[in-house]
């Protein structure tokens, strides 16, 4: 076991005329977009529903909770650090209140033309905010009633579970939130597996 297992991941930037994107009132929160971050090369995409803290009140880079909790559930399902991207449905941290449904309908097709570009194999929400984005017409969209089973969105598999901050707050989802990571790597071998003996 590594001393320091918690990584900061590399931030991938946000394609040229997006990074200044003004299409919500998130933008006036003075806070700079982040478009992803990990290996944007990855096969499996993570998507959580917004960027957490990036740096302490020194500047420095920071592990925020979100990213630390994670982390945590990848390690215990053996998913590897440099095998994933993480991005979110909203592209900047809110500071404040903020019009939630027309934020997540500006965000969207930047998420959309994410998984167009980078085609993952595989991707995996977390919480409800994001199930609720992704399927803003699905009857009783939540992770309660869509974890352990999957979805395709944009043509492409996805399943859910809890929010890492869920989990920090109610150590009892900890054992369901590794359940639904290791249900995750299965799921991303076999369709890795289907494409290696299919080509």
């Amino acid at each position: 076991m590594m001393d320091h297992p918690f990584v900061i991941l590399p931030e991938e930037q946000a394609p040229k005329g997006i990074e200044h994107c003004e299409l919500c009132e998130l933008s006036k929160q003075r806070n700079r977009l982040i478009w992803g971050e990990g290996n944007p090369r990855a096969s499996l995409m993570m998507i959580l529903d917004n960027p957490g803290a990036r740096e302490d009140r020194q500047g420095n880079s920071f592990l925020c909770g979100t990213r630390e909790t994670l982390q945590l559930g990848m390690r215990e399902a053996g998913i590897e650090v440099n095998e994933v991207y993480v991005t979110y449905l909203l592209k900047r941290r809110p500071m404040r209140a903020y019009n939630k449904p027309d934020t997540r309908a500006a965000c969207l097709p930047h998420l959309e033309m994410q998984i167009f570009q980078k085609q993952p194999l595989v991707l995996f929400g977390f919480g409800n905010v994001v199930v609720e984005g992704l399927f803003p017409d699905k009857e009783s969209a939540s992770v309660k009633e869509l974890r352990g089973s999957w979805q395709e969105f944009q043509g492409t598999p996805i399943s859910f579970t809890y929010h890492p901050l869920a989990v920090r707050r109610r150590p009892n989802l900890l054992r369901f939130f590794v359940e639904d990571l290791k249900a995750l790597k299965e799921k991303w071998n076999e369709i890795q597996h289907v494409r290696k003996t299919s080509t």
